[in-house]
């Protein structure tokens, strides 16, 4: 069982606003931190702070792929961000419509 500590120090990180849209948004799939600026219309900065916060609270990892680094979910031990996400809206047409993967900005 999580102990309320972790699950309150979990909760203030899903609480705010952009580590939340982070989190829905690896939902559908993983992300590099050029394809979070495009979709969330912030500076690669601000989304590295918020990456780094979550990468830090275990609830993100990343993977290197040649220059760039992806992120993904790592939420398998709280089932209980499972069960939240299930209540907020999916962030499906928001991946799909991302332009940065036509550019090969990634590649």
């Amino acid at each position: 069982m999580i102990e309320i500590e972790n699950m309150v120090d979990t909760l203030k990180l899903v609480g705010d606003k952009c580590r939340l849209s982070i989190l829905l948004l690896l939902q559908e799939r993983d992300l590099c931190v050029c394809e979070f600026v495009e979709i969330l219309q912030t500076s690669q900065p601000n989304i590295s702070q918020h990456m780094r916060k979550l990468k830090d609270g275990g609830l993100v990892k990343e993977t290197k792929k040649g220059q760039w680094v992806y992120y993904s979910l790592a939420t398998q031990d709280k089932p209980f961000l499972t069960d939240l996400f299930k209540y907020l809206p999916s962030q499906k047409d928001k991946v799909e419509k991302l332009t940065c993967e036509d550019s090969n900005c990634c590649d």
